[in-house]
This record gives structure tokens, C-alpha cells and sequence, in this order.
């Protein structure tokens, strides 16, 4: 049975973390693309309106995979304008 200190336990949290956090940022990016094809003018507005209709999309439970949406759910609108500005 693996056994893991207190410093590696916290470093395997962290890199599940950073997982997750650039899985939800792919996934928002394709969104960005997707919403952009359906409405042109999408991708000029401000990341605030983005985030807002993101999330909003998010919430339509016939748009996404369940698997997408549970990754997306935990999202706030200010989590969404954050991984958005992340490159």
C-alpha cells in the first residue's frame, strides 16, 4: 500500500487541480469557438458578457455532455472570466 507524506499529498491535490483547471479552460475555449461560429459578433465582447453567456449556456442541460457540464457547474462567472484570460 502507497503511503504519502503531508507535502506530497499536498503536491498530487495541486497537480489534480491544475488538471482540472486547464481541462475547464479547454473546454471554455471551445465553447468561445462554438458560440462565435453561431453569433459573429461574440467574440468582441468584453470578457464579462462572454463569461455571462457561458454560463448561461452552461446551465442548458441539453447543450452539453454530462461530462462537460459536471466539469463546468462548479464554474462561477468570475471563475469563467479568469480561465478565459489564461493562455
Amino acid at each position: 500500500m502507497l503511503r504519502f507524506n503531508h507535502q506530497e499529498t499536498i503536491a498530487v491535490e495541486e497537480k489534480r487541480k491544475d488538471l482540472t483547471s486547464e481541462q475547464q479552460r479547454r473546454l471554455l475555449q471551445k465553447l468561445v469557438e462554438r458560440l462565435s461560429q453561431e453569433h459573429p459578433d461574440f467574440y468582441y465582447q468584453s470578457t464579462s458578457e462572454i463569461a455571462a453567456q457561458l454560463e448561461n449556456y452552461i446551465l442548458q442541460k441539453d447543450k452539453l455532455s454530462f461530462d462537460d457540464r459536471t466539469l463546468l457547474a462548479p464554474l462561477s462567472r468570475y471563475d469563467i472570466q479568469l480561465l478565459l484570460r489564461l493562455k
